[in-house]
């Protein structure tokens, strides 16, 4: 079969593709160059030239075709002008999560379908199956990494079923270290690279500097609201999900000004850094923004009652099913288990779909539920659906 591998640079990708050649497939390894700009980088000037040249060797050293793709307009376009458009509505978008459903298993695809492969590779640690239903119909399933340390399901959560028929994820039954292993036994030149961090594509950041390039700074108020506010008492009295769904509703009144800040949309929920306000027994936490009127709201303590809630909702139109045979019905209950976040433990939620939106109510409160970002449900080990955090 011929796949074309997305070569990244890294360790993961570099092991898929030495373990697909081995598995007796043609493998061509492409490269794709996704961000030129370095304004607020962390990580030297050409982060995305060093990736190149690793991944180059590693094709050569496998002896497979390397070619090479830029796709930085489809990037910007796509992905970080969606990133600067949520931030700038007071939202935390998940980037990597774009990244994959529209670079990765979009325009890398098409690309990857004109030197004529048949699937695509990527070094995600994740699994895809699938099966024939009682009428014929071939349905693809992603399922959770093996390595428990590494799943990357979360950040795939968004795939369709068009894009697992072409997908391969040749790790995804593999442990971190067997990787590594296989990289230095087969003497990959990536064997001992360190993982990429920060943004996909772009890498670790300083993110207010980097949004700077679209959005402007302005000076505001920190004002910190204290655990007893009347704010707190009265969620903790809602007794249904849509009140709980509902974020905390904070103003300027219900706490005092301690501090300043350079723009309310370069904070999100439960962010400790960066304030730049100290002498406290306990960290202070970002609890809520106001990006109209911009001010950031803080509390102290990680178990300040300002960073946890119940309850989430998802617009209709971003919920998203892996397979759309699995869809819910307006007046549906199920239970799955759900993450917020990448590497959160699962945790046991009720979802019940309205027609204003499906409705995801948590057992036990949850940290930091912020808009923007994505909750993804899973059926056991199968990732059933996901959807954008609409409040």
């Amino acid at each position: 079969m011929r796949v074309v591998v997305g070569l990244s640079g890294g360790v993961d990708s570099s092991v898929a593709a030495y373990l697909l050649k081995e598995q007796g497939h043609e493998v061509i390894g492409l490269f794709m160059r996704n961000w030129h700009d370095t304004t607020g980088t962390l990580e030297g000037d050409c982060p995305w030239y060093d990736d190149q040249v690793f991944a180059e060797l590693v094709a050569k050293r496998l002896d497979i075709e390397f070619h090479y793709v830029d796709l930085s307009e489809e990037y910007r376009k796509r992905v970080v002008e969606y990133m600067f458009s949520e931030y700038e509505m007071g939202r935390t978008p998940n980037p990597d999560v774009l990244c994959n459903r529209e670079i990765k298993f979009d325009v890398f695809l098409k690309e990857a379908l004109k030197l004529g492969a048949e699937r695509v590779a990527t070094g995600h640690y994740c699994r895809r199956d699938e099966f024939v239903d009682s009428e014929g119909v071939t349905h693809y399933r992603l399922l959770a990494g093996s390595d428990p340390n590494k799943d990357q399901s979360y950040f795939l959560c968004q795939l369709t079923q068009e894009q697992l028929s072409y997908a391969m994820f040749p790790i995804g039954e593999l442990l971190k270290p067997e990787v590594r292993r296989i990289a230095e036994e087969q003497k990959l030149a990536t064997a001992k690279r360190k993982d990429s961090q920060g943004i996909c594509f772009v890498g670790k950041v300083d993110l207010p500097v980097f949004l700077q390039q679209k959005l402007a700074a302005k000076e505001g108020n920190i004002h910190e609201i204290l655990p007893h506010s009347p704010r707190f008492a009265a969620y903790c009295e809602a007794d249904d999900y849509k009140a709980l769904s509902e974020p905390y509703r904070l103003t300027v009144r219900d706490g005092k000004k301690i501090g300043t800040h350079q723009g309310a949309h370069f904070y999100t929920i439960g962010q400790r850094k960066g304030l730049g306000i100290g002498g406290r027994k306990e960290s202070l936490f970002v609890i809520g923004t106001d990006v109209k009127d911009n001010v950031v709201y803080v509390g102290e303590g990680d178990s300040h009652p300002g960073l946890h809630r119940k309850a989430l909702r998802i617009l209709p139109e971003e919920i998203h099913w892996v397979d759309p045979a699995d869809v819910m019905h307006v007046g549906e209950r199920r239970r799955y288990m759900v993450r917020i976040r990448y590497r959160q433990p699962l945790q046991s939620a009720e979802l019940i779909m309205e027609e204003d939106g499906l409705y995801i109510l948590f057992d036990e409160p949850q940290r930091g539920i912020t808009a923007g970002q994505f909750a993804a449900w899973y059926d056991e080990e199968v990732v059933a659906g996901s959807g954008v955090i609409e409040k």
